[in-house]
């Protein structure tokens, strides 16, 4: 089985940001990872990638929000959508007055 693009969407949600979500399925999974899915989401605001969620090789499951990155524990990909959302509400209440 070669890679197949599951999801490649990129989507204004502000004048000012947007989210890009890539999602592949792999024929084998992208070490340190344990699963078929290689992935990158992104929301930029005012130019900057404030959240982002990934799997790069030799790292594995991790996001980053802000300039600080933690694992992930990965399940599959709707709960990895439904946890990039919480997140980019969470960061929108947080920064609401910045």
């Amino acid at each position: 089985m070669k890679a197949m693009l599951l999801v490649r969407r990129r989507v204004v949600l502000a004048l000012n940001a947007f989210v890009e979500i890539v999602i592949w399925q792999v024929p084998e999974p992208v070490p340190p990872s344990h699963h078929p899915f290689k992935y990158r989401l992104a929301y930029v605001v005012d130019g900057r990638c404030v959240l982002r969620y990934d799997n790069e090789r030799g790292k594995g499951d991790h996001r980053h929000i802000g300039s600080n990155e933690s694992p992930y524990p990965f399940s599959t990909p709707e709960r990895l959508m439904a946890d990039f959302h919480a997140d980019i509400k969470r960061w929108n209440d947080e920064h609401r007055d910045s």
